[in-house]
């Protein structure tokens, strides 16, 4: 794909830089990560978009997980919880408070940069949260996506970003899945659907004059 610079309306997304991804020590979903050069090359390549948005203006938008002890926002009308709704409650990650929210030194928020609060689910959008009103105060129209895990809250983002109407790109080297097939999949057969991909040389070359996606990428 090919980036030009064009409109001041785009903004860098980072889902999930917490302890529970990025810290070896207190992050539970840390071992679990099965291909660790994945996670190795989505920090350092999260980093250089970090950088180079924050060096350019590009606006920079934290997207954390924080729930109240037993995850009650997980709760719904039906009488089961089912998929991430029972995993999270019972391992008992992304409690508030604890080790495993806290942002990863390396991608704490800069004054100034917004932090979604309210997010109870797998996509950035979900449960109360505020980050569909961050982007409409921003003026944001396009999304560059970074985060974990690429097949569950980056993949997740980027659907609900498609059908809201936003243009959702995602940094794939600056992304990580647990494995590589998780990974390789979201690139082959899901990301085109929804969006498009770059890699985060790309979007750093493009922060000078701000970014989106060329018609003929």
């Amino acid at each position: 794909m090919t980036v030009t610079p064009a409109h001041p309306n785009a903004a860098l997304v980072l889902i999930e830089f917490q302890r529970e991804w990025l810290d070896p020590e207190h992050g539970r979903l840390n071992h679990l990560v099965e291909d660790r050069d994945l996670l190795d090359t989505a920090v350092h390549a999260a980093a250089t978009a970090l950088n180079a948005a924050r060096a350019h203006g590009v606006p920079v938008v934290h997207v954390p997980l924080v729930l109240t002890p037993g995850a009650p926002e997980l709760e719904s009308w039906t009488p089961a919880r089912l998929g991430l709704r029972a995993a999270i409650p019972k391992a008992g990650t992304w409690i508030e408070g604890s080790e495993g929210v806290r942002f990863a030194e390396a991608f704490r928020p800069a004054p100034g940069e917004p932090v979604v609060r309210g997010r109870a689910g797998a996509s950035a959008f979900a449960g109360s949260s505020d980050f569909d009103l961050i982007l409409r105060r921003l003026g944001v129209t396009d999304l560059y996506l970074a985060g974990f895990a690429t097949h569950v809250c980056v993949e997740s983002t980027l659907r609900e970003a498609h059908d809201r109407g936003y243009a959702a790109h995602v940094i794939h080297d600056a992304c990580a899945a647990f494995t590589r097939v998780q990974q390789e999949h979201v690139r082959e057969h899901v990301i085109h659907h929804f969006g498009d991909e770059l890699d985060a040389a790309e979007f750093a070359a493009a922060c000078p004059g701000r970014i989106a996606a060329s018609p003929a990428g």
